[in-house]
């Protein structure tokens, strides 16, 4: 088990074999999350935010405009009749 003293100023050193495993190097940023149960997990924020660029795949859109053009206007037609009954 890892352990680290807090100083004066409320910093800590974050052990080596800590920094290895979370990937984590000077300059890094990590974040801390209290959780409901009192567990304080550390996050290690170390991708910029451009490398997640292409993560989900090839962009693939489902519906046109012009389908939801006609969408609208079969709606709006719908709604229509409903009023002259």
């Amino acid at each position: 088990m890892a352990t680290s003293k807090v100083t004066a100023k409320g910093q800590i050193t974050i052990p080596k074999a800590i920094r290895d495993a979370l990937g984590v190097d000077t300059g890094d940023r990590v974040e801390f999350v209290v959780r409901a149960d009192g567990v304080v997990e550390m996050i290690a924020r170390t991708r910029p935010l451009l490398s997640l660029a292409g993560i989900l795949g090839e962009r693939r859109l489902g519906v046109t405009v012009e389908d939801m053009d006609e969408a609208i206007a079969e709606q709006v037609g719908r709604e229509g009749e409903g009023a002259r009954s």
